[in-house]
């Protein structure tokens, strides 16, 4: 098993919380957190059609990969030494393409996350 952990931003805003909490489609937000589930259980062995690398230089970033029905969901998470994942954030996809804005939030995200931790060692 993984441990799952959910950023939490400077603000004390949790930022995947949010939007499970966002999410008024029963089935769609019942099959996130499957999808959260199976990646708490396989963690870097979930592979597609559940879980994606996102191709950018500034590091190594992934995407849960939800689809209920006609909706479709993403999850950016990355991997942290010993096991854990740590959950950025989400949204429900309305285009062919993931725009770049979530994206470029997701890694705003982490490098904040990075900062924080590498202040506390």
């Amino acid at each position: 098993m993984w441990e799952i952990e959910f950023f939490n931003n400077n603000k004390g805003e949790i930022p995947v919380e949010e939007f499970l909490d966002s999410i008024n489609d029963v089935k769609l937000k019942a099959k996130i957190l499957k999808e959260i589930g199976l990646l708490e259980e396989f963690g870097n062995l979930l592979r597609e059609p559940h879980s994606k690398p996102i191709k950018d230089n500034r590091g190594s970033m992934f995407e849960l990969r939800v689809k209920q029905s006609t909706n479709i969901a993403r999850v950016f998470f990355f991997y942290i030494k010993g096991r854990k994942i740590i959950l950025l954030n989400g949204f429900v996809k309305k285009t062919e393409e993931t725009p770049k804005t979530y994206i470029n939030l997701a890694f705003k995200y982490k490098k904040e996350y990075e900062k924080r931790y590498k202040d506390e060692k």
